[in-house]
């Protein structure tokens, strides 16, 4: 089964995942000074946090609710999103760090059983003509693949140097590069997934990575070339660049909203 987007006109009676998992969780060490104030997903990015970039791009695609993991300045992010209603929030904080893979796995009580969104809170991308998230769900086809990843041409992922991390056969399938080599498609931080795969995991801290690895050994993990702008926010020069290049300069001193205190 090829991995490519069905026709809109099919796609558009296609449902759209109806939970997110959102992973705001990190350290986000490269991003310091400007992350020792702040958590990494509220960054000001293109007038707006990371985080609230991610959570309106699924609210636009119809997802109902949002699981978002926390940690480093947790109540920070609990604070900023206290009134969004949509997609609702559901909080999962961590008292230590659990990685990607390990904080979906702790959050799958929250999660319900059907496949979800994973959405990395520290990235930021553009659409082309269909939203991707619409688009993934499109391709998204559960008898063939246990995950669907939303991947960006490397040499075209603005502001990133790294080598890359897939090759993609016709059919979508995805090979993860050997060591030493050059691949032609970046992770781009989106994927669809079905939960049930993280309750094979025992470890309770371990990367997405592993569970795509399982996925690959059994021919079930799968790609789909993003076709719009995606941005690679890692630093503080990164913010820099990505503010100018969008036309919303953001002074690092911008001012967030505070922890709320405990009411009596």
């Amino acid at each position: 089964m090829p991995a490519v987007a069905r026709p809109l006109s099919l796609a558009a009676s296609i449902p759209v995942p109806h939970t997110a998992m959102v992973l705001a969780a990190g350290l986000g060490l490269r991003m310091r000074p400007l992350t020792l104030t702040r958590p990494k997903p509220l960054v000001e990015v293109g007038g707006a946090p990371l985080l609230d970039h991610a959570l309106d791009r699924l609210a636009e695609s119809g997802v109902a609710r949002a699981v978002v993991n926390t940690h480093h300045l947790g109540a920070m992010i609990e604070s900023h999103l206290a009134d969004r209603r949509s997609p609702a929030i559901t909080l999962s904080p961590e008292d230590e760090l659990l990685e990607t893979g390990g904080g979906v796995r702790h959050a799958l009580p929250r999660l319900g059983t059907d496949p979800i969104f994973v959405v990395n809170a520290d990235i930021l991308w553009l659409d082309g003509p269909t939203p991707a998230l619409k688009r993934l769900a499109a391709t998204w086809d559960p008898a063939v693949m246990d995950a669907l990843l939303l991947l960006m041409p490397t040499v075209a992922a603005v502001g990133y140097d790294g080598p890359g991390d897939y090759h993609m056969e016709a059919d979508g399938r995805l090979r993860y590069r050997a060591e030493g080599e050059l691949a032609p498609f970046v992770f781009a931080g989106v994927h669809i997934v079905k939960p049930e795969l993280y309750q094979a995991i025992t470890e309770t801290r371990f990367s997405n990575l592993k569970l795509w690895q399982q996925a690959e050994e059994a021919g079930r993990l799968y790609g789909m070339r993003h076709d719009g702008v995606w941005f690679h926010v890692g630093t503080p020069e990164a913010v820099d660049e990505v503010n100018t290049l969008l036309g919303h300069p953001i002074p690092h001193n911008a001012k967030l909203s505070q922890p709320r205190t405990a009411e009596p």
